[in-house]
């Protein structure tokens, strides 16, 4: 056995870079009229800046465009949640209509500003980063397109319905929005990576145009679902003056087909909301890339790996086709007139949520103890995808929160008696609890460094170039003393901590899966039971859980994708 195939790999790295540094330092003694030599980006970074004939050299990097673009898009936000609420609880001065044609202008203007960028500004994008829109984010966002193409065709087949007696506004929206999807969808695969050096300030403002157009649209979607799926006592009118604008109570169809169209696109509207905020997402990471330069040799690739997990994959799958079937019994149960069949329906769906975020609670629990024991030092560097992931998790996170905490109050004050209630005070409580430890989970898996497994070996002819499998990754590093290194990648091989961890992390995956597919389709048992109602009277408590279940619903699948990206790191 050669020594340079075997080579203790601290010293050597230590031996190479510390002979290297000690040289490089008696080179600047030297010559000390010889000054150091700036990186490639501090010389990009002065030439944007200073040189003269430079096209932003004028206007600069300066905040004054970052805050004209946040300026921009609070102000669009703002008028849209004006609009959407206004729609949503007055039927007579603002309509639904209304809305749309707001929708319509946002949606226009953005693709003209994403043609103006294809046409001109992409030209001038001279790095990328890597970080920012991977393949599997962009592959998302192309599959709740389709979808969300899918529901505007539904859309449209029923609003030219009611052409005879509805405006046609509500025709051209989902034409307009179906256009926007495709249109959106190709520029994100295309340009969610781009650094923009050229118009820095226009495009800042239009990537906050198509941000808060985004959120508008979810905004939107997300209020006329959840009012579709809030069921209001007999005495309480001021959501029925929406379902009426809705459901088209005195424009009757055309043709027999409208209520199939309607009820099919209502049951895809959780695909155009996802679609909505995916898209919001890519395009902040974009405005924060405006003007940054990026070195792409810090960036690991990262491969997935079937092969690499068994158990994880197989006990989430087994949890998910579970669930589903609940949650198939509770929605077709549920709105039986018999209480005792609402009752057994409410009961099942209890128990089987306690179930899940139980075992979930307890596997994340097992993996912040392995992060312990797997010792890897903490991701450095600035990436604005990350920093978005984190406070995504955190706020998102919120919405099921509060809605747990008012259950939490409300059944404590009243004593919670009965089975019914023990187990709604358990499944808030085990929420809560299951809520904090994912996100820790998730947060310190993102900040770890991708995992290597590289050996530093000394080049001898013809003999440690026959050691290694021809497979093997090997990149070379010279020595002062003209002595060759390589920098060897070792086969992959999990240890069992990284193997539990990706089990872990496959398992927790499906799990938010189906926590996110049961209240995405319909399942509102906050309004099948009345004690929270009894507590908090309808119009407050239809207000918490309106507000706080759609950043649930988002929490749930931003999890996924989350928990995606720490599999791999892991």
């Amino acid at each position: 056995m050669f020594p340079c195939c075997n080579p203790p790999f601290p010293t050597c790295i230590v031996f190479v870079f510390s002979r290297k540094t000690r040289n490089d330092e008696r080179e600047a003694e030297s010559h000390p009229s010889h000054p150091a030599h700036p990186s490639n980006i501090e010389m990009a970074d002065q030439m944007d800046a200073g040189h003269p004939g430079h096209p932003e050299a004028a206007q600069g990097d300066g905040a004054g465009g970052k805050i004209l673009s946040i300026v921009l898009c609070v102000n669009i936000l703002i008028l849209g949640c004006a609009l959407i609420s206004g729609s949503a609880f007055n039927s007579v001065a603002v309509t639904p209509v209304h809305r749309q044609v707001l929708l319509i202008v946002l949606l226009l203007l953005t693709m003209v500003w994403m043609l103006f960028y294809t046409v001109f500004t992409r030209k001038a994008v001279s790095c990328k980063d890597s970080h920012a829109g991977p393949v599997w984010l962009r592959v998302g966002l192309v599959l709740f397109g389709l979808l969300s193409l899918i529901m505007d065709m539904f859309m449209i087949a029923n609003y030219v319905g009611h052409l005879h007696c509805d405006s046609p506004v509500k025709v051209a929206f989902p034409v307009v929005q179906a256009v926007f999807i495709i249109f959106q969808t190709y520029f994100l695969w295309l340009h969610a990576k781009d650094c923009v050096q050229l118009h820095k300030n226009f495009t800042r403002c239009g990537l906050t145009v198509t941000l808060s157009t985004n959120l508008v649209v979810w905004m939107a979607a997300v209020t006329e679902e959840s009012v579709h799926q809030t069921e209001a006592p007999d005495n309480f009118s001021i959501i029925s003056h929406y379902r009426d604008s809705l459901g088209h109570q005195k424009c009757k169809c055309s043709y027999s087909a409208c209520s199939v169209f309607k009820e099919a696109y209502y049951y895809l509207y959780p695909f155009n909301i996802e679609y909505s905020l995916f898209a919001a997402a890519m395009s902040f990471v974009m405005w924060k890339n405006v003007g940054r330069l990026v070195e792409e040799h810090g960036h690991h690739k990262l491969r997935f790996r079937v092969r690499d997990v068994g158990f994880g994959p197989v006990a989430g799958i087994l949890l998910v086709l579970t669930g589903l079937t609940t949650f198939i019994i509770y929605e077709v149960r549920v709105v039986k007139e018999k209480e005792e069949e609402k009752y057994a329906a409410l009961l099942i769906h209890f128990i089987m949520n306690i179930v899940i975020v139980g075992l979930m609670s307890l596997s994340t629990v097992a993996g912040c103890v392995l992060y312990r024991l797997d010792k890897r030092r903490p991701v450095s560097g600035k990436n604005p995808t990350r920093s978005l992931d984190v406070g995504l998790l955190v706020v998102a996170s919120m919405g099921q929160l509060v809605i747990s905490y008012f259950t939490i109050v409300a059944l404590v004050a009243t004593g919670s008696k009965g089975h019914m209630n023990s187990l709604n005070l358990a499944w808030a409580v085990l929420t809560v609890v299951q809520l904090g430890l994912q996100n820790l989970f998730i947060i310190e898996g993102l900040h770890r460094e991708p995992f290597q497994e590289t050996l530093l070996v000394e080049a001898l002819p013809n003999d440690c170039a026959h050691a290694y499998p021809s497979s093997t990754a090997m990149s070379p590093i010279k020595d002062s003393n003209k002595r060759s290194f390589f920098l060897v990648s070792s086969p992959h091989k999990l240890t069992w901590k990284r193997r539990i961890l990706k089990e872990i992390c496959a398992f927790l995956l499906l799990a938010n899966i189906i926590l996110w597919i049961m209240p995405a389709f319909g399942a509102r048992p906050q309004f099948d039971q009345s004690l929270e109602i009894q507590f908090y009277r309808f119009t407050m408590w239809a207000a918490i859980v309106n507000i706080g279940l759609p950043f649930g619903i988002f929490y749930r699948m931003h999890s996924v994708a989350s928990l995606f990206e720490v599999y791999l790191i892991v």
